[in-house]
């Protein structure tokens, strides 16, 4: 199960933004999660979510950036997936602190933001506003 589709739909479930979710799991249960995605992968991703939200006490917040959309909500796994191809682009130390870098940064702000097209963006358009610390 990729990571960051499993932080999208924590995020959505707990309605906390995907920084918070991934500074709460700790770097330790990511790396476990990280380790054992292989396993995690043939459960029901609604199962594994719930698992970690009770084991890490992930409580619900005021984040709700599905209710605010405007438009068509994109489902967790595309926006998974933007996550993970800019973690790939820029990664230059163990997956899990580029990963942390990443959703801790200004980025994930602009990647949550469904009522804007940044997310649609391609994959060098987005790693190159996170390189440069904002939209270009």
């Amino acid at each position: 199960m990729p990571l960051e589709r499993l932080f999208e739909f924590i995020g959505r479930e707990q309605k906390r933004k995907r920084g918070e979710v991934t500074e709460t799991l700790g770097a330790q249960t990511l790396r476990r999660i990280y380790r054992y995605a292989d396993v995690l992968h043939c459960e029901p991703i609604a199962k594994v979510a719930d698992e970690y939200i009770n084991m890490c006490g992930i409580e619900t917040g005021g984040f709700d950036n599905v209710a605010k959309c405007k438009y068509e909500v994109p489902d967790y796994w595309a926006i998974g997936a933007v996550y993970a191809r800019l973690v790939e682009d820029v990664m230059t130390e163990e997956p899990i602190a580029a990963l942390m870098k990443i959703y801790q940064s200004w980025i994930s702000d602009s990647i949550s933001n469904y009522n804007s097209d940044f997310f649609y963006q391609p994959r060098d358009y987005i790693k190159e506003c996170y390189l440069a610390g904002e939209v270009l």
